[in-house]
């Protein structure tokens, strides 16, 4: 098994590569969110559907400027947006949000939506801030297997077609994946998979969730 430290693991980031790095809850095979043939790579390493949108994450509240669509924090949903985010990020929560035209297909459905959390995770985080931009934070395993949270538990196939393995930092917690939810307005939360961060919480500040 590479592995690779946190100012290698950005560099092969930058340089349009791929890497495995623990978040707050499994392992995760990453690459730059803007790097169209890096995102290619992980869906090839993983067995997953290309239709599939491939989550994200970042590791500082500015770093949303290079994934949220222009004008969403001032349009209607941006107050909800901003209040979920104060409560609920750092965190295991995932909202699914209008993003820039710019980024690659891989990242965003059919609607220009994308799946983005703050991760609380500190080598998560300091490798968005080290590689300059929203990481992909898909599961390190191929598709229909179990997700990592031990360097152990690694699928010996990802790790190698990986251009490094990230493992300092606190291990993953395993547990639940993040809780995916979109805003749908009035205070409305469709939820798409209910994870990590209980629906209950969601509704104790005051939201109602809804059907998709």
């Amino acid at each position: 098994m590479l592995h690779s430290d946190l100012s290698t693991a950005a560099r092969a980031l930058r340089a349009g590569g791929c890497v495995v790095y623990p978040t707050e809850t499994f392992f995760a095979l990453g690459a730059l969110a803007t790097e169209a043939a890096a995102l290619a790579r992980v869906v090839a390493i993983k067995a997953r559907p290309a239709t599939k949108p491939l989550p994200l994450l970042v590791g500082e509240m500015g770093q949303l400027a290079g994934v949220l669509r222009e004008g969403f924090l001032d349009g209607p949903l941006g107050a909800d947006f901003r209040a979920l985010a104060a409560r609920f990020w750092p965190g295991p929560l995932s909202l699914v949000v209008p993003c820039r035209e710019d980024l690659p297909a891989l990242v965003k459905d059919g609607r220009g939506y994308v799946s983005v959390r703050f991760t609380p995770h500190p080598t998560a985080a300091a490798l968005c801030r080290l590689a300059g931009g929203a990481l992909v934070a898909t599961s390190a395993n191929v598709s229909g297997l179990p997700p990592a949270a031990t360097l152990q538990a690694l699928d010996a196939a990802v790790v190698a077609a990986a251009d490094g393995v990230v493992a300092a930092g606190p291990a993953p917690g395993g547990g639940q994946a993040s809780t995916v939810a979109g805003l749908a307005g009035g205070r409305r939360l469709a939820i798409y998979r209910e994870g990590a961060t209980p629906v209950a919480a969601l509704r104790a500040a005051g939201y109602e969730p809804c059907a998709p």
